[in-house]
């Protein structure tokens, strides 16, 4: 399973609302700039941040993006599910899904636990998290 820049760049989106909370609304410019990523990319992954209620714009002079909750309340998976979807192997493993071989077969045990550890671990840390480990890395 491979992670798209779409969510690997719509973590650090979040992450760097969340390092800024507290600062009124964040462009996307100065988030794209202190990131390294194109504004106009960043622009095309905030509208399903938004659609899903994790962020919400505040149009005008000085206008931006903020996240509508605290960081402590999203998780990576949450984040990552939103420009991915599901974060399954392969569809078999997720819940409800299934084949006409599903009771014959093995395999499908390997996928739903590969499912599991990795729903264990992003449905486990959150922007909070992250933040407070950007903080030890780079001390700011």
């Amino acid at each position: 399973m491979k992670i798209s820049t779409k969510g690997r760049y719509a973590l650090r989106l979040m992450l760097d609302l969340a390092l800024h909370t507290g600062s009124g609304p964040i462009s996307l410019r100065d988030v794209a700039q202190r990131q390294g990523l194109s504004d106009k990319y960043l622009e095309q992954i905030v509208t399903p941040l938004g659609r899903a209620g994790l962020v919400k714009s505040v149009r005008g002079a000085g206008g931006g993006y903020l996240l509508t909750r605290a960081p402590a309340e999203y998780t990576v998976g949450e984040i990552l599910r939103t420009l991915e979807g599901s974060l399954a192997p392969v569809a078999c493993a997720e819940e409800g899904v299934c084949c006409d071989q599903r009771d014959t077969c093995v395999t499908v045990e390997v996928w739903e636990q590969i499912y599991q550890a990795v729903s264990q671990v992003v449905d486990h840390i959150t922007l909070q998290d992250l933040v407070e480990r950007y903080r030890q890395k780079c001390g700011a």
